[in-house]
């Protein structure tokens, strides 16, 4: 019984994040990589504080809303789940324009979705902001004994892209909310940079509607 109680808050609580207008910016994050990587894990354990062991494929692409305080600024983080087979892939792509931060997610215990980093990166390279900020996440860090991609491998990669890097896991709570955290105080180093150089480059940035589409989003940032 507890546990409905909590769950209905929760839902409740991101109801009323989602509806709420009174924020000084927006950001919205893209969370991509192969399937099965755990980015929809992932998302809920930030969002909801829940975990469940059941995979389900992501259809297409959802969203959800929570909104943080950093440097004394309310900003709304409109967060991306997007499905990872190939065949979504003209629609997740249609969303990288107006996305300020990549949660760029490989499975320490699948080769395949870490040789396939390099592929989803060239996909932001091409399709998103110039000026979007990138974050590699090397998930289910949990389940060391099946690991196969070194964590070496993972920072060296990192490095190579000019992506920071963090391993996590959705399952135990592990840098999940640091990795958010992480990328929102990168975005607003680099908008604080950009305001120096471009006045217009905060306004930009401001108070715009949660209703978005790839057509909104593709001349620009549409948050």
């Amino acid at each position: 019984m507890m546990a409905s109680t909590d769950s209905r808050l929760q839902q409740q609580s991101s109801q009323k994040d989602a509806a709420d207008q009174n924020f000084d910016y927006m950001f919205k994050l893209l969370i991509i990589g192969n399937s099965s990587v755990g980015k929809t894990s992932f998302l809920f354990r930030y969002a909801d504080d829940s975990f469940t062991s059941a995979f389900v494929s992501t259809v297409g692409i959802d969203f959800k809303v929570k909104t943080v305080f950093r440097n004394d600024k309310r900003i709304k983080l409109q967060i991306w789940d997007t499905a990872g087979q190939e065949r979504y892939r003209t629609i997740t792509t249609a969303y990288y324009r107006g996305a300020m931060g990549f949660l760029l997610m490989y499975d320490i215990t699948n080769q395949d979705s870490f040789k396939a980093v390099q592929d989803w990166a060239t996909q932001i390279k091409t399709y998103s902001w110039d000026n979007a900020q990138v974050i590699l996440v090397g998930n289910k860090c949990d389940l060391e004994d099946d690991r196969l991609v070194p964590t070496e491998d993972g920072q060296r990669l990192a490095e190579e892209l000019g992506f920071q890097f963090f391993e996590a896991s959705a399952k135990d709570n592990i840098n999940v909310k640091q990795v958010f955290e992480r990328l929102v105080d990168i975005i607003c180093d680099k908008m604080s940079e950009s305001m120096e150089g471009d006045n217009n480059f905060l306004s930009s940035q401001g108070k715009q509607s949660l209703k978005d589409s790839p057509s909104e989003s593709s001349g620009g940032c549409a948050c």
